[in-house]
């Protein structure tokens, strides 16, 4: 089989002008582009430009195949709705990435497969679309989609390292509720980073489930706006007025919950912290309940 590698970017907050068309343009000559999208397949050869460059400056979404098994998808969020200190915890070397770009985050989801029994989807067009709607989640503070990401990396790293202690040692991340309640793009995101599916039922054992995000409180939303500083109001509506804040209405309603709940959070920080750390679970821990739960499962079958 010949090589193939599929690129597309989607740029969603705000669509390329002319003078970028044409830098992007000149990366290659046989894409498909438009001031929204870039997508381009390779038999052989492969694409001159640098997606990380391009997520940098361009796009805010891209997804990367190759059919000898890499998967990779990148996000790029407003670091007011998603910020280092709170990737930090999922990120592993080589599948989680996270960087800072100006005033953005780009977040790197990669999932590799080595064993030579990659699988393959020829049909690969329009891959992103499913996933992309994992941005405005992450956006909004669901993190379902960082804990997925870190099981992918947990079975990539229990096939290349056979250092037990390391298991013994590794905790998860904070489980986030909902895990046994996926969204449509968690789970498009899930079975495109080949999340191991009696992984992640062990692992939803702890999640609590969730009804959805609550709205907001109109009155007290309201109240919230009215008592911020004159000049903060009239720098947020001269980043609207501009039109180069899309998110901009996210980011409000972020903050206001964060001021909502910060005192209940920080009455109850240390005690949280302390109690988290004793039920989290090690890699180890489970990897076993996962083997546990693929053996009852073929046993039954």
């Amino acid at each position: 089989m010949s090589e193939y590698q599929y690129y597309e970017f989607l740029a969603i907050d705000r669509p390329l002008d002319v003078d970028e068309l044409a830098q992007v343009r000149a990366l290659s000559t046989r894409a498909r582009i438009t001031p929204t999208r870039f997508t381009n397949s390779y038999s052989w050869g492969d694409f001159k430009g640098d997606p990380r460059r391009l997520m940098e400056r361009y796009y805010d979404a891209h997804l990367y195949l190759a059919n000898w098994g890499t998967h990779q998808v990148m996000l790029r969020l407003p670091v007011q709705l998603l910020d280092l200190p709170t990737v930090g915890p999922y990120l592993i070397e080589d599948s989680i990435e996270a960087w800072t770009s100006g005033e953005h985050l780009v977040l790197s989801l990669t999932s590799s497969d080595e064993s030579g029994e990659a699988d393959w989807n020829e049909d690969v067009d329009d891959s992103l679309a499913p996933i992309v709607g994992i941005r405005g989640e992450l956006a909004s503070g669901d993190l379902r989609a960082l804990y997925l990401a870190w099981l992918s990396a947990l079975t990539v790293w229990e096939l290349q390292d056979d250092d037990e202690d390391a298991y013994q040692e590794e905790l998860e991340p904070l489980v986030p509720p909902g895990l046994g309640q996926l969204t449509a793009p968690q789970r498009a995101l899930a079975d495109f980073l080949r999340v191991d599916a009696d992984l992640l039922a062990a692992a939803a054992r702890t999640s609590p489930a969730t009804t959805g995000p609550a709205e907001p409180d109109e009155a007290r939303l309201a109240e919230w706006i009215a008592a911020l500083p004159a000049k903060e109001k009239d720098h947020l509506l001269l980043r609207a007025a501009q039109g180069r804040s899309p998110q901009l209405g996210a980011e409000l309603l972020r903050r206001h919950l964060v001021a909502e709940h910060h005192g209940v959070e920080s009455e109850y920080e240390s005690e949280s912290e302390s109690a988290s750390d004793s039920e989290r679970r090690t890699a180890a821990q489970l990897l076993d309940a996962a083997a546990a739960l693929r053996a009852e499962r073929r046993a039954l079958a």
